[in-house]
């Protein structure tokens, strides 16, 4: 029997749609720099791996130096700042789910590739202090699929790696959690499809937020 004692959550994708602002922000860098926008689907693909690389993936591919690099992440973050909750909201079912697996002891950490002050902020906003942990990117931490802040997260939790979930919509998150040791489960409301959570390792597959709270109550019996 596995006892699930804590869920590791991937933020944009997972808990909350920010597709449209995201997106919204990155045309809006693009246009002020006289270069051709996309539209908000392929933002899907655009994002999971930080801000400067979201950048780096949407400029064309001859304009990706260092210099113009630089000025767009500045354009971006200038407006995303401003905008970041336009449309962002979280995804139905998500807060009853929350507060369902709180209601079971579970304790409850954000992992992110998002600027940690940043999601500190979103998280305080869209989800009170549901999050005993909230790690985003800084300067001295990598990037998911590294382990790094998943295990700092579970330290701070007082777990285990095999007492964990980690839940996200990207092949990065799937990928996050294994090099953890957590159980990765892939979530179908976000930006990613099935193909690619399976096959960068999801042990779960879900569609509903309420089904997570199924996976915890399965691996208990």
């Amino acid at each position: 029997m596995t006892v699930i004692k804590a869920v590791l959550f991937d933020l944009d994708g997972t808990l909350s749609n920010t597709l449209d602002d995201l997106a919204a922000a990155g045309n809006h860098t693009l246009q002020m720099l006289n270069m051709p926008t996309h539209e908000v689907d392929k933002y899907r693909y655009f994002v999971g791996n930080g801000i400067p690389n979201l950048i780096g993936r949407i400029l064309p591919e001859d304009k990706r130096d260092d210099s113009t690099r630089a000025k767009a992440l500045g354009i971006f973050l200038d407006y995303y700042g401003e905008h970041y909750k336009d449309k962002t909201a979280p995804y139905d079912g998500i807060i009853p789910m929350l507060d369902g697996l709180t209601e079971r002891g579970i304790k409850l950490a954000v992992i992110t590739n998002k600027a940690e002050s940043a999601a500190r902020q979103i998280v305080s906003e869209m989800f009170g202090d549901r999050f005993a942990v909230v790690l985003g990117q800084t300067d001295d931490r990598p990037l998911k699929p590294d382990p790094a802040a998943p295990n700092l997260a579970m330290k701070q939790l007082g777990v285990s790696p095999d007492e964990c979930l980690f839940a996200g919509d990207s092949g990065v998150d799937m990928c996050t959690g294994t090099a953890c040791g957590a159980h990765p489960v892939g979530v179908l409301w976000g930006f990613r499809g099935r193909e690619e959570l399976l096959s960068n390792g999801a042990e779960y597959i879900i569609d509903r937020p309420d089904q997570l709270i199924n996976i915890v109550s399965d691996l208990e019996d």
